[in-house]
């Protein structure tokens, strides 16, 4: 698990890049690593990365979903290109979906999901990632 320096990063590098208030959690998705905050409030999963400009190539966004059913992702007020990953209960990848900047067409998974882990759009290609795939680090709820 890594440990966010906030008030340190954010004189740095500006509040453009730093948003988490927690420790990111160290996910590993078949042979890659994702540094991802963790959102499990709704206040936090509504907010999701509105408004960010830019995103380390090994980061991320984890979403925790109250209940366990088919879940759906829009794009209203962010910038950035993602890609998304809809996990069942066990943390086994069960859709892959791309997401387009500022749209707000709602993409919903194909099977029910507990999680869905975003990161920039393409990472999942690039690192050979594909459905049915383990995502390990996810904290026991």
């Amino acid at each position: 698990m890594r440990i966010v320096l906030l008030p340190f990063l954010v004189a740095v590098v500006g509040p453009a890049i730093v948003h988490a208030s927690e420790p990111l959690l160290d996910l590993q998705v078949g042979g890659a690593s994702v540094a991802a905050e963790y959102a499990r409030s709704p206040a936090e999963r509504e907010r999701g990365l509105m408004e960010r400009t830019e995103m380390a190539a090994d980061h991320g966004m984890l979403f925790r979903f109250d209940d366990f059913r088919r879940h759906c992702l829009w794009m209203k007020n962010t910038p950035l290109p993602l890609s998304a990953a809809f996990m069942d209960e066990q943390g086994r990848i069960v859709d892959v979906i791309d997401l387009e900047p500022l749209s707000k067409a709602i993409r919903c998974s194909s099977e029910p999901a507990r999680y869905a882990l975003e990161v920039n759009q393409g990472w999942f290609e690039r690192n050979g990632i594909e459905v049915g795939e383990q995502v390990r680090g996810i904290p026991g709820e």
